[in-house]
């Protein structure tokens, strides 16, 4: 049942991230005005279902007909999804291979869902991934990740995880929780100090907001989230560069990479850092 809540929630959550996607790079506010069409109509509330209304409106708006991309049920189902996962893992619905340790062992060593007394950190996560198709999409079509969202989330995502740390009776989690999102942000900001034009600067504070969740679970997580999200740029720039047939100059979205790592190293990152440990890493 919270599963299936989390998804009708993600799909209602995913159409107000429309409305953030196009209104925040613009300068503009996400509240006032209501929906609108681009031709300045008011939206109907029966045009403004999630998926529903776009499916029988055959993607065209009801007013003048001007067509409605294909990112916005994209972005609703996506949203939904990302929530049924979150919450599916959180409650322990579904728990990521444990590269054969041992789920008690698990618990013992870090801050996962098994060793949660109560989902209390859901709501955390579900606002994480909600930011990061925000943030993903933003950053594919315009290029930038906005202050207004990233930094915001910095305090959103410390109140609500920390909250999470004394409910769960781990108030050390809080501690390195911080720690972990100054030490990735001094990361990234030292790489933007050694190269800027190779990493914007919402890269780097995009930096600080991923460490305080990988470093909520614990310091393994961390570790394997940031190399994930390098070895995952790597990739994907290589996989864009070849498609496009760009040279190396070629402009090319880092934060998208950085969230794929950050989740990665959130549902794996203990278990490799803990398989590595088991086969004489240093």
């Amino acid at each position: 049942m919270l599963i299936a809540a989390c998804a009708v929630l993600g799909l209602l959550v995913g159409s107000f991230l429309n409305v953030v996607i196009a209104r925040v790079p613009a300068g503009e506010s996400v509240v006032s005005p209501g929906s609108h069409c681009r031709c300045g109509a008011p939206i109907a509330p029966r045009d403004n279902i999630p998926v529903v209304s776009w499916l029988l409106l055959r993607g065209r708006a009801r007013c003048c007909g001007a067509r409605i991309p294909a990112r916005y049920p994209a972005v609703e189902l996506a949203t939904a999804a990302a929530f049924a996962v979150v919450a599916a893992w959180a409650t322990g619905a579904w728990t990521p291979g444990l590269l054969g340790e041992d789920p008690a062992t698990a618990a013992a060593d870090a801050l996962v869902p098994q060793a949660w007394s109560a989902p209390w950190p859901l709501p955390a996560f579900l606002y994480l991934a909600a930011v990061s198709i925000a943030l993903a999409v933003i950053d594919v079509e315009h290029h930038r990740l906005p202050f207004w969202i990233v930094v915001p989330s910095w305090w959103v995502g410390a109140v609500l995880l920390t909250g999470a740390a004394f409910l769960l009776g781990h108030p050390a989690a809080a501690v390195r929780m911080l720690l972990g999102g100054l030490a990735l942000w001094g990361f990234y900001r030292l790489l933007h100090a050694i190269q800027p034009n190779g990493m914007g600067y919402g890269d780097v504070r995009l930096g600080g907001l991923i460490g305080l969740y990988l470093a909520f679970i614990d310091w393994g997580a961390l570790v394997a989230g940031a190399v994930l999200g390098v070895l995952v740029a790597g990739v994907g720039a290589g996989a864009v560069l070849v498609a496009r047939r760009r040279g190396l100059k070629a402009e090319i979205p880092y934060g998208p990479y950085m969230l794929a790592g950050a989740w990665l190293g959130i549902l794996w990152g203990q278990p490799l850092a803990s398989a590595y440990l088991r086969m004489g890493g240093v």
